[in-house]
């Protein structure tokens, strides 16, 4: 049983504008002052962040950050909403040899209805957030819950992402990853570049 996890934002969709109104939003009900896009979606996917810290100075999130934040994300995330090129043709070719699955750090229902508001909902087996589990990426709880769910090997497996906690997730379960170019980050190596790339790296490890 061939199994293809994806990271969700960035990976899958462009959800970079809607991700960065709402971080905002929490700032400035908090009293602090918007930052740039381009700014806040580098310092999300950074692993070497804490978050909390960083976007909102407290240690760890607290109830009223949350609350704020899931409160704005629900209400706007079917907003500026868009597939990458070549996703969806991607998920429609391979269907019927790989099995599909999403490991996000966002809620799994909200993920679930991004994807279906999308259309693309239907070729995941699997939807784990970070609801699911006890730590995100890049802990690798979120790569077992889904290996231990399918029922298949990790060398049967591939995760996909955009960001270094999707490649630090993979590499802490000990499966095989593969960094893409066209999400948040700015990768200068060992990044592909388009969807083409990716069908031949999944081509190659599973051959």
């Amino acid at each position: 049983m061939k199994l293809i996890m994806f990271d969700m934002d960035g990976t899958l969709i462009n959800s970079g504008g809607m991700i960065a109104n709402t971080i905002n939003h929490v700032r400035e009900n908090l009293g602090l002052e918007a930052l740039e896009k381009k700014y806040i979606l580098e310092k999300v996917n950074d692993p070497g962040v804490n978050s909390a810290e960083f976007f909102y100075g407290t240690k760890n999130f607290t109830q009223e950050q949350g609350k704020l934040f899931e409160t704005y994300y629900y209400e706007h995330c079917l907003t500026d909403l868009e597939i990458y090129d070549g996703i969806k043709e991607l998920l429609e070719d391979l269907k019927s040899d790989y099995i599909f699955t999403v490991a996000t750090n966002a809620n799994s229902e909200f993920a679930n209805r991004m994807l279906n508001h999308l259309e693309i909902g239907k070729y995941f087996k699997t939807v784990v957030g970070y609801n699911d589990v006890l730590k995100p990426k890049p802990h690798p709880e979120m790569v077992y819950k889904i290996l231990e769910e399918i029922k298949t090997t990790k060398e049967k497996s591939l995760l996909v992402g955009d960001s270094h906690k999707d490649i630090q997730a993979a590499a802490n379960a000990g499966i095989e990853s593969v960094l893409v170019n066209w999400g948040f980050s700015d990768h200068e190596e060992n990044a592909i570049e388009n969807v083409k790339e990716l069908e031949e790296r999944i081509f190659k490890k599973f051959r």
